[in-house]
């Protein structure tokens, strides 16, 4: 019988079949069970460690930022308090002779135009006030 080929002649046995889900199954049980009982195991044991205290400390480390809000009508916030744009390089000046390291943020509100919030930097930066910073992102009016 050559090149008979072949088929086997069923017996009426079942084939076993490998059922993947069940499986998978199964081993996501046993990962966890094993996670949760090494998390168990695992007691935390220290050393009592006796740190030491600063002598002194600077409280005029304070922060003195001052935060400079665009908003519509040509008016703005200095830290909340709504001023024109008329008042803003007064302050600013009183701020940079009082301040040995004067501080501006800039922000806008949702009212507010690029061209006011460019304004407002162009004034800061004629004060002399070299650190000035841009917030980027929208604030509600007067926060």
């Amino acid at each position: 019988m050559a090149g008979g080929g072949g088929a086997k002649p069923d017996d009426g046995k079942k084939k076993a079949r490998i059922e993947i889900i069940p499986l998978i199954d199964v081993i996501f049980f046993l990962l966890a069970t094993f996670v949760l009982f090494t998390l168990s195991l695992n007691k935390l044991v220290s050393l009592p460690v006796q740190l030491p205290q600063a002598g002194t400390s600077d409280q005029s480390q304070q922060d003195t930022t001052v935060s400079l809000q665009a908003s519509d009508a040509d008016t703005c916030y200095w830290n909340k308090e709504l001023i024109s744009f008329a008042e803003v390089e007064p302050r600013l000046q009183n701020y940079k002779a009082h301040q040995a390291n004067p501080r501006v943020l800039i922000c806008g509100d949702d009212k507010a135009k690029f061209g006011f919030a460019l304004r407002l930097f162009d004034l800061v930066r004629k004060t002399g006030i070299k650190e000035v910073s841009i917030e980027t992102r929208v604030r509600p009016t007067g926060k």
